[in-house]
């Protein structure tokens, strides 16, 4: 793999005089290592992985250290990463004895020796170590590595898929994507239509600058309250997404799901019928929430019909990425639904 800033000079094309790179034509290489430590910093830090299970409490709590080359080459409007990257975090450990008093803290560190695009389609190796290997501190590490292991590796799945949608680069190429040439000779119907459009869209409520909704519906071969109960359950939560999860079942009642990474309050709840929420990722700024509205219908007997509407979600989080409603909308999918049909068995 060529280092960053070493590539074949024949293959770069120098930039025009206007900044343009027309549909992106010409090869154009980002770093991003930079932006790869604000993303893992905001994706890796105060992870809880423990949270009294055992009475063991424990949590990442900073990105210590990434280091190695990161960059995006776009040429011809296909996306080329590149990296090779190690990074280093740090995560604390609590133990405490069945009154609640601490038996022992340890602090320790994470260590992802390698990164690479070359090895993109698997997970790299960990080491985790701890300050006191002790009996009990040694409990808590290899708690630390059973559990705190796969959420680890997730958040270095949604970089490198990020990555591979060109990181810090992704919207300026959605921009630069051509637009479809008009018609010369728009259909009379439109014309005609124009000016009603006009007048409908003067009274529809506009969303708020910088947000965005998301909307989708999906299929489960179920009864609606199974899903209605499955989705409302802390205990199935830890199930289908291998992470804690703390659900009140009361209107007004507060939650926290994906080890704390989302946290909100149920608005109104009509079991089997619907679910409105508050909802709020930690890596978003300050004050910012969205609202999430679930629809269950029965069409048919067995056959639940789920209609999600997801509103307010910022197009940018605390840390300048802006593939947050890509990404809300792919967890819904993929780390949702997708996980709900495999875990039980409620696919069509």
């Amino acid at each position: 793999m060529a280092r960053y800033g070493e590539g074949d000079k024949r293959w770069i094309v120098e930039e025009r005089a206007d900044g343009t790179n027309v549909h992106n034509w010409h090869w154009a290489e980002t770093n991003c290592l930079e932006w790869s430590r604000a993303f893992f910093t905001g994706l890796l830090s105060n992870l809880t992985v423990l949270d009294g299970e055992g009475n063991l409490f424990v949590k990442t709590t900073s990105l210590q250290t990434l280091e190695g080359e990161a960059y995006v080459n776009v040429r011809k409007g296909k996306i080329i990463p590149g990296y090779e990257i190690s990074l280093t975090l740090a995560w604390q450990g609590e133990a405490k004895d069945s009154q609640g008093a601490s038996l022992l803290k340890v602090d320790g560190t994470v260590e992802i020796p390698y990164i690479s695009d070359e090895n993109a389609d698997e997970d790299p190796d960990l080491k985790v170590t701890v300050n006191d290997e002790g009996p009990v501190g040694k409990r808590i590490k290899d708690a630390m590595l059973s559990k705190g292991k796969p959420l680890i590796l997730e958040k270095v799945r949604v970089w490198v898929q990020t990555m591979s949608e060109g990181g810090p680069v992704k919207d300026e190429l959605d921009t630069k994507k051509p637009s479809p040439s008009p018609s010369p000779h728009p259909p009379a119907e439109a014309t005609a239509t124009a000016a009603p459009k006009k007048e409908s869209s003067a009274g529809k409520k506009e969303e708020k600058k910088g947000r965005k909704s998301i909307s989708l519906t999906e299929r489960f071969n179920c009864r609606a309250r199974d899903l209605y109960e499955i989705l409302m359950d802390e205990n199935r939560w830890k199930g289908f997404t291998q992470s804690n999860a703390r659900i009140s079942k009361e209107v007004g009642g507060e939650f926290s799901i994906f080890d704390g990474s989302v946290t909100g309050t149920n608005l109104e709840l009509q079991e089997a019928k619907l679910i409105v929420q508050r909802w709020r990722f930690g890596s978003w700024n300050d004050g910012v929430q969205s609202t999430v509205r679930l629809v269950f219908e029965e069409p048919d007997a067995g056959v639940t019909v789920v209609k999600l509407t997801h509103t307010d979600v910022p197009e940018e989080d605390r840390y300048g990425n802006a593939t947050v409603v890509e990404n809300t909308e792919r967890g819904w999918r993929d780390l949702i639904f997708q996980r709900i049909r495999a875990v039980f068995g409620f696919g069509i």
